[in-house]
Order: structure tokens, then sequence, then C-alpha cells
């Protein structure tokens, strides 16, 4: 992905809801995005947990480690937001599987649904900090750079559309729908993005030529 949203280490405080509900403690956001993965239904394994936000969340917040979604497991459950259990003897391998309590769900929906600025997106995009170092890149470097995040874009876009896809199949992901519709739209606008990106490239290669420039190299 070409952008982040609030920095994974900060941690917020929102206001709780205009219903005078008392206010959500205080969680980093992937803790939140950790106990919002468990407020659908069912049951859930921290392996479960991260395959879906594989499939999910990375395409509008993203992707944590497993270990760190373990962490969040332990910290939710700690505070009583979440509860597992251990599987039976009937399963192959034991494996610990996680809910949201009662608790964890009120504290969801207070945080949901507080009036709090959610922040501003945190851009990092590599690729556009190596184009501000162009005037050290050797000839074609650049272009091959571009080249290859476009069809990075292309692979995202086609993944973000089947993740779409199989949401639009359970009824109650109509707002995972909406968050993914996001996430398609900006893939489409990184994609013209890094196409205009080629065009300006080719045109400050043209004006070097009519100048009787040297490309840029090493220095």
């Amino acid at each position: 992905m070409t952008s982040r949203q609030i920095s994974k280490k900060q941690e917020v405080r929102p206001r709780g809801p205009t219903s005078g509900q008392p206010p959500p403690p205080r969680l980093p956001l992937t803790a939140w995005a950790v106990l919002g993965l468990l407020s659908f239904r069912g049951e859930r394994t921290g392996y479960e947990l991260k395959k879906w936000a594989d499939s999910s969340l990375r395409f509008f917040y993203w992707s944590p480690a497993i270990s760190q979604i373990y962490a969040e497991l332990r910290r939710l459950e700690e505070l009583g937001l979440a509860s597992s259990r251990r599987s039976g003897p009937e399963e192959p391998r034991a494996t610990r599987r996680y809910t949201i309590t009662d608790e964890g769900r009120a504290a969801l929906a207070a945080w949901a649904d507080g009036t709090d600025d959610p922040g501003t997106p945190v851009l990092k995009h590599p690729l556009v900090l190596r184009l501000w170092l162009g005037h050290l890149a050797a000839p074609g470097t650049l272009r091959g750079l571009v080249e290859r995040h476009i069809e990075r874009t292309r692979a995202e876009l086609a993944a973000v559309r089947e993740a779409q896809q199989r949401a639009g199949q359970v009824a109650e992901w109509e707002f995972p729908q909406v968050a993914l519709g996001w996430s398609e739209r900006h893939q489409q606008a990184e994609l013209e993005l890094a196409e205009a990106v080629l065009a300006d490239l080719d045109r400050l290669a043209a004006e070097r030529r009519q100048r009787g420039e040297e490309s840029p190299t090493h220095g």
C-alpha cells in the first residue's frame, strides 16, 4: 500500500458517543482493529484473524504481524474486552479461539461512535522518496521502478476487487464493503498517479536531450 493511517504506535483516547456512555479505554489503533475483527459473528483463532487482516484490513489500514495480533489479544483479554477458550480433544491440534465480550462490544461501539477527529492519514511513499532523489539515479532506474510499481498496483487493485466480491456475499459486511470501495478507488488513483509519473519522466528526459544535458548518473 502507498499510505498508512495513523502511526501504529500512536494511542488515542476518543471522546465517548453522544449517548452519554463512558468513553472507551485508551488503546492503540491496532487493538481497536483486532477487536473490530472479533466484532463479527463467530470465534476465531489468532491465525484466522491474521488471514482476515491480510485480506481486508491491509487495503485501508495495515495488516499486523501475527505476533502483534496475539499481543493485542492478550491485552484485550486482560482488559475484559475479549475472551478465549482452548479447543477440545476432538481437534487434531490444540488452538485458542477468541470472541468479543459484552464489555468489549460496548467499548468498541463507543469508540466507533465517537465524534473525535480520527486523525490525518500518514503518507510514506518509498517510491516517491526515490523520485525526489532522481538526480542521483542511474539512467532508466526510475522508469523501471515506476513500471514495477504499476504492476504491483494493478495486482493490488485486482486483490481489492476480489475482496469486495467476497464481502458482497455476506449481509453483515455491508460497511466493510464501503471501506473496500474506498480501497478500490485509492488503488485506481495510485495507478493513475504512477502512469502520470512515467509521463513526467519522459518529459524530463526529452527536455534534457533538447538542452544537450547528460542523464543523471551516480555521484
